[in-house]
């Protein structure tokens, strides 16, 4: 099998990371091999990649992954070869979001619609392997595993068919990324697994990527008022200006508890837990960031009968991202999600370790890191 030459951002332990990152430089940018595509696989130039706090949690500890790994799933990217020369509906040329987590299109989730849940796809996820098996990394030798089968910090990427999904090429690429991680799971968070209608109060717990996401899913749903909540004035400020009705710090936000649904995205049991007391009677709860494996989350049980609450977890958003990638660009077109407001910074992916130090701070929302630059 042919292997060219890419440059890729490679963590090399999970956990035991010292901070700051940018001194210690856990991801090493450093040139590796990328073995050709597969029938049903895609060689890809990563155009823009965005960093998520699923990125941080790998470098932090709190999701363990086989090591070494290259990191980054949220990316656009533009088909540069295809495994398969008989592929019909993607062409070399064509600008992709790629998708963190490929669904089998076979199994039982996939057959009931909801290829979100694949365990197929999720058990590949969890062994750094592509769908179809195997590496298609690897450095002096050795197999570098795929991070969510993207591994988008990188110049290139070979990924599964299944794992990308076609837009438009008018679509600036530093905006194209985020639809496929923050825009994917925060609003489909809201318009899929909140299934939240017009009208109905919605309150939001952190504003990262994901969190602000929610809350202009919530505004596009036609959802009146909807609140936020997180301990950064910044991010506060940049709810108020989307449109949010109020913006709160922890444990200020009373004027906004009772709402019909609450969305939690911080990632903390502890959040969680306030989250759920948060609803009114008879209110949903969706859960979306995912805390330490270590953490558990204690409620009162006769309050889920009693108060008649619904807690739910949402995974990636509840989304089928053929149908719903497509959907969110209609909707950011139309003015409707202006996730380009979402955008901290754009850098070259030689400043990553520095650039995960301001993720981790909370200073930054969502910061996109151009790897050719």
């Amino acid at each position: 099998m042919n292997t060219r030459t890419i440059t890729a951002a490679v963590l090399n332990q999970s956990g035991n990371n010292p901070a700051p990152y940018g001194t210690g430089k856990p991801l090493d940018v450093k040139s590796v091999d990328l073995a050709d595509p597969l029938p049903g696989e895609l060689l890809v130039r990563i155009d823009a990649a965005g960093l998520c706090h699923s990125d941080l949690s790998v470098i932090n500890g709190d999701r363990p992954r086989p090591m070494p790994m290259a990191l980054g799933h949220e990316a656009a990217a533009t088909v540069l070869a295809l495994g398969d020369p008989n592929e019909r509906d993607i062409a070399v040329g064509d600008r992709v979001v790629l998708v963190f987590l490929p669904s089998c299109g076979q199994c039982v989730a996939c057959q009931s619609g909801e290829g979100y849940l694949c365990p197929n796809g999720a058990a590949a996820n969890g062994r750094g392997e592509l769908m179809r098996g195997g590496h298609r990394l690897s450095c002096d030798g050795a197999h570098v595993h795929h991070h969510l089968g993207v591994s988008a910090f990188a110049s290139h990427a070979v990924v599964d068919r299944r794992s990308v999904v076609k837009v438009d090429a008018d679509i600036p690429a530093e905006t194209a990324a985020l639809f496929g991680c923050a825009v994917l799971t925060g609003v489909g968070a809201v318009m899929n697994t909140a299934a939240v209608r017009p009208g109905e109060s919605v309150l939001i717990y952190g504003l990262g990527g994901v969190g602000l996401a929610a809350l202009l899913g919530a505004l596009a749903s036609g959802a009146q008022p909807v609140y936020a909540v997180d301990p950064s004035p910044e991010k506060r400020a940049l709810a108020l200006e989307l449109g949010a009705a109020g913006a709160f710090a922890p444990g200020e936000e009373e004027a906004a508890r009772g709402a019909d649904v609450v969305v939690e995205t911080a990632g903390k049991a502890a959040v969680l837990a306030t989250a759920y007391q948060a609803a009114r009677r008879g209110g949903r709860i969706v859960t979306v960031g995912l805390p330490n494996p270590s953490e558990s989350l204690s409620i009162n049980a006769l309050s889920l009968v009693a108060d008649g609450k619904t807690l739910m977890g949402s995974y990636m958003g509840s989304s089928i991202p053929s149908r719903d990638i497509p959907r969110y660009i209609a909707l950011w077109r139309a003015g409707r999600l202006p996730v380009e407001k979402l955008l901290t910074s754009i850098s070259p992916l030689s400043e990553i370790n520095a650039l995960m130090d301001k993720l981790a701070s909370g200073a930054a929302i969502r910061q996109v890191v151009i790897p050719g630059s």
